[in-house]
């Protein structure tokens, strides 16, 4: 019997040291440059081409845009609610990127159980100052049409409007665009913007496709914990956003953590039955003795 709860002993010991161990360890998080992601230089012509990331900063709430109806809006009347948004920048009459970014972000929205509307909304914004509300009402009919959920509606805006609020929007989050004269055509990066209920910038995911888990993620993490459940809580522990890549990595140390508390756990289990089951099998022979 003591010799089995010692072999047991040792075995916990040890396991309860692997987390140690995963404190030196680096998690698959990979920086900018082996992302694809810009390192700072630019391209002749496309100085002004890019993202500027402005973490935590608060987009205005009083720039005034258009919604597809043509009715007047304030970018804070999408705010407040206690949700998040994703911000999402480009122009309807984009020829490629643009489209790509929205079919991306739909494919994406369209796995994930959180209801648009209803845990997080998102906002389109062209900024082309001479786009007009009915080009944005057929662009949403569109993407409508590809997300497919009814009533979704309602918390996809697809706002345009002057350049005083275009300009004021982009620069408070850091998105950098230009026009080219030879293309007759935007210059502009490819990104979405995750916002917090209070207008704060909380994650940029960057490219025409986000994955699912991550955007998942950034969501409730930018709700404050106010949507999701503990299984992403619980994952929220484990991964971390990096910016410099716009994505999750996965922190080693904690998952290891995880891994060797469970591991304690089981053992200490399982040590607990081996002496009960190893007593009462005395016990029995006592009586037996007797």
């Amino acid at each position: 019997m003591r010799s089995k709860l010692i072999i047991a002993a040792t075995c916990l010991l040890m396991l309860s040291t692997l987390p140690l161990l995963g404190q030196g360890m680096r998690g698959p998080m990979m920086n900018g440059e082996s992302m694809g992601m810009p390192t700072g230089q630019k391209l002749p012509g496309l100085e002004f081409v890019g993202i500027e990331q402005h973490m935590n900063a608060e987009v205005p709430a009083d720039l005034a845009f258009r919604d597809e109806l043509g009715n007047p809006v304030k970018l804070g009347d999408y705010f407040g609610k206690g949700r998040p948004v994703i911000l999402n920048l480009g122009y309807y009459q984009c020829p490629m990127l643009c489209g790509e970014v929205l079919q991306g972000l739909t494919g994406s929205l369209k796995t994930l159980s959180f209801d648009l509307g209803k845990d997080f909304d998102v906002v389109t914004v062209s900024f082309d100052p001479h786009e007009t509300p009915d080009m944005a009402a057929t662009k949403k009919r569109e993407i409508m049409r590809r997300y497919g959920r009814a009533g979704s509606e309602k918390g996809w805006h697809f706002l345009t409007g002057p350049a005083e609020s275009i300009n004021a929007l982009t620069k408070a989050v850091g998105f950098q665009f230009q026009w080219d004269e030879k293309t007759g055509q935007y210059a502009h990066a490819t990104t979405i913007v995750v916002l917090t209920p209070d207008r704060r910038v909380a994650q940029y995911f960057y490219g025409v496709e986000f994955a699912p888990k991550d955007l998942r993620l950034g969501l409730v993490q930018a709700s404050h914990n106010q949507i999701g459940g503990v299984t992403d809580q619980m994952l929220l522990y484990c991964y971390h956003y990096d910016p410099r890549t716009g994505k999750y990595g996965a922190i080693i140390s904690r998952i290891m953590s995880i891994a060797g508390a469970a591991t304690i756990l089981l053992l200490g289990t399982f040590v607990f039955v081996l002496y009960r089951a190893d007593a009462s099998a005395q016990h029995k022979a006592l009586r037996r003795a007797t």
